[in-house]
């Protein structure tokens, strides 16, 4: 081939490469067919029993998801973060804001569980532990979620861990009760009380927005079509480190084996997999 037709294959190479990429990306934009699906994201997590083993797997969850984010451009910021007695964390909240961000993370909701070699067992030996990843939509201003004064309890007490040395001097940190429904949400991150209610009452009206669309979704579907059950016995991904290491989504049988990488962050596959299960389901209504 002369160094012409070589240079013509390059650029062949290269139109086809930015033609599938263009392809791919837009494949993946209709992914995205749900109303909330552009908005920001309100992510929690929860530790199971167990103590340390599972407050310690919900902070490697919180990194996974952290650097998920950062590989995205996302830009995050935990709005509150409870330490653990020994290690990891017993609840964090954690917004994050980016093109589709609920679009991307809301089916990462339900149980995460985790096999491996306890690093806090003397003995060695094999532990399974588990976390709950709650993710609900960021509700924008314009959307009314009407919220009764009488509803609420709101206390304040000083605020721990991340950034506490530096806020606990007051009690700063404020913590809503919605009594009719039971949510509790609560902020510690910013010095200032009024600061700390205000973010404590957006995610407040994102939880309550959240409970309003299932109940609607009930309304239309029948329970076991339109609603997926969030209970610990309903893990949604496995994370085996011993005796062999694989990560599996139980929904889409999707499997990994590098699961540094998949803790890294790296989780774009599981999340795509998951989006065209939910589009597939939508089409077959």
């Amino acid at each position: 081939m002369t160094e012409e037709g070589e240079n013509v294959a390059d650029e062949l190479n290269q139109t086809l490469l930015v033609f599938e990429k263009d392809l791919n990306e837009a494949e993946l934009q209709t992914l995205f067919f749900e109303k909330d699906d552009e908005l920001a994201a309100i992510l929690t997590i929860h530790p199971g029993a167990g103590g340390t083993e599972s407050q310690d797997w919900a902070e490697m969850l919180l990194r996974m998801y952290l650097r998920y984010a950062e590989r995205k451009g996302y830009k995050t910021e935990i709005l509150d973060f409870l330490p653990g007695e020994e290690a990891g964390l017993k609840s964090v909240t954690v917004r994050v804001e980016g093109d589709y961000v609920y679009g991307h993370l809301s089916l990462e909701s339900g149980v995460h569980r985790l096999v491996r070699i306890s690093p806090f067992d003397a003995n060695k030996r094999r532990h399974t532990s588990f976390a709950a990843v709650f993710v609900y939509p960021e509700i924008e201003k314009e959307i009314e979620i009407e919220i009764d004064p009488d509803d609420l309890r709101i206390d304040t007490f000083r605020s721990s861990g991340r950034g506490g040395q530096h806020v606990n001097v007051t009690d700063s940190a404020v913590r809503i009760t919605h009594l009719p429904t039971g949510i509790v949400v609560q902020c510690q991150n910013e010095r200032s009380q009024h600061k700390n209610k205000a973010t404590a009452m957006k995610v407040l009206r994102a939880r309550l927005y959240e409970l309003e669309k299932k109940k609607k979704l009930e309304k239309l579907e029948k329970l076991e079509d339109a609603k997926s059950e969030i209970a610990w016995g309903n893990q949604i991904r496995s994370y085996v480190l011993h005796p062999y290491k694989m990560i599996k989504d139980l929904r889409t049988d999707v499997e990994m084996g590098n699961v540094e990488r998949v803790l890294d962050g790296d989780i774009d596959e599981f999340i795509e997999a998951s989006l065209f299960l939910r589009k597939n389901e939508k089409e077959k209504r």
